[in-house]
């Protein structure tokens, strides 16, 4: 968004963004003393460019700038509040894309509405204030990997404002509009070799240069009340409905990014082009892509086989060092939009479902904590406590490891548990898995 945001200012200077970290001041504090200003880095196997992006005014730490922060959303200026928060920002349960009303910082914002903490409470506060002092409502943006985006932000939003005060939860639910967008781009996470090489190539230090590839799409439903910046001028799609394009995203990036990041990182493969160039899991992703996903999509938006095509080219990526580690995060919370939406389709139509059901016996795998040579895995996923107990009581059998993670609802909802075809694939893949290793099962399935 910054990028897009910075390419047209010198159309119309009039934007700018604010940003809101939630979880710690770390970005604010990287980039406040070089005026909020970062390079982007955009690597690719033809080579590296740089460019300084400078539509940032400011980051305000949520922690100890809670109010500036509303203060700031509640400015009649700010005519759009965006959210890239990842899947378990939203305080929601990711099988049925409602609010939680028993996570933690909801208990907290029900407790204490005017000094929220979650990104739903924030946004509650906030339209709650402008409501009051007769301003307009902000749109509101959601740029995270769910399942009609804008939709279950409304749903997460209205609900909490539904537990408070039922004629705010009104006004929300007719006034505020929540577009539904798809973001497209791979960002690893920034490493300081990233920040070496921009002190070698540009002679200057930048503590938080964000990398990426060349490739980027945003796709987004054209309802902004209060106005928005000219975005289609600099590239991004303006659509009435921007279910397809998720769907496609979501199922076919992503959840094939998932499936590598799993069987990668068990088999050995520390970055993304290196699973990718194994012969096993390229067969994998291609036929998971080819013969399961693109069934359930919509032809007419695209050439599904060009986008794959193009896909399997950005994995290859050698520049950008994509760790199977950091997309192997938070699995509770992304597979039901990665995975789980295909194989539920599927299933509908008594399709085969391996492929995509060896993608969910992968993380199962993964999140027993301890890899193929015995090693701890570092599990970084908000249920990773519960998932570990579950996976202890198993004791060593795939059979009891399937149900006891099944049994979380969360995750896997109520169909999915007592659908036996489903439970016997993801038994059979687990138990290869754990006898043979992730790369002699994938070798096996394809």
């Amino acid at each position: 968004m910054a990028v897009y945001v910075d390419d047209i200012l010198c159309v119309d200077p009039t934007w700018g963004i604010i940003g809101g970290s939630l979880r710690t001041p770390n970005t604010r504090d990287a980039l406040a003393p070089q005026d909020f200003l970062y390079t982007l880095l955009v690597r690719s196997e033809a080579g590296t460019s740089t460019r300084i992006i400078g539509s940032i005014l400011k980051v305000l730490d949520a922690a100890s700038q809670r109010q500036e922060l509303i203060a700031s959303m509640i400015d009649p200026r700010v005519r759009i509040v965006s959210l890239t928060v990842t899947e378990k920002g939203y305080c929601h349960d990711p099988a049925t894309g409602e609010i939680d009303p028993c996570h933690p910082e909801i208990l907290h914002d029900l407790a204490a509405p005017e000094e929220p903490v979650s990104a739903p409470g924030l946004i509650v506060r906030a339209l709650e204030l402008r409501r009051a002092a007769g301003i307009a409502p902000f749109t509101v943006l959601c740029c995270d990997n769910l399942p009609q985006n804008g939709r279950t932000v409304s749903r997460i939003v209205v609900g909490l404002a539904t537990m408070r005060d039922k004629a705010l939860a009104d006004h929300i639910a007719s006034a505020v509009s929540f577009p539904s967008t798809m973001v497209d781009r791979i960002v690893p996470a920034t490493s300081e070799e990233d920040r070496t090489l921009i002190r070698d190539l540009q002679g200057v230090e930048d503590a938080w240069p964000v990398v990426t590839e060349p490739f980027t799409q945003w796709v987004i439903e054209d309802r902004f009340p209060t106005g928005r910046p000219p975005l289609e001028m600099v590239g991004a799609e303006f659509v009435s409905d921007v279910r397809p394009f998720e769907l496609m995203k979501l199922r076919m990036l992503n959840g094939s990014h998932s499936t590598i990041a799993y069987l990668g990182y068990l088999g050995g493969y520390a970055y993304v082009n290196q699973a990718i160039e194994d012969p096993a899991l390229f067969k994998l992703v291609y036929s998971l892509m080819t013969d399961e996903v693109m069934s359930t999509l919509r032809q007419d938006i695209c050439d599904l086989g060009a986008y794959r095509d193009a896909l399997l080219e950005r994995f290859r990526n050698p520049a950008l060092r994509h760790r199977t580690w950091q997309i192997a995060m938070d699995g509770s919370q992304k597979l039901p939009q990665r995975l789980l939406g295909t194989i539920r389709d599927r299933l509908a139509e008594n399709l085969p479902i391996s492929l995509t059901a060896l993608g969910v016996a992968a993380w199962m795998r993964y999140v027993t904590g301890r890899d193929e040579q015995g090693s701890e895995i570092d599990v970084k996923d908000p249920l990773a406590p519960r998932l570990r107990q579950i996976s202890e009581a198993a004791k060593g059998s795939p059979a009891k490891l399937v149900d006891g993670f099944l049994g979380v609802s969360e995750v896997f909802g109520e169909d999915l548990p007592r659908n036996e075809a489903f439970r016997v694939a993801i038994v059979n893949h687990l138990t290869s898995l754990f006898h043979r290793g992730a790369l002699a099962t994938a070798r096996l399935v394809c």
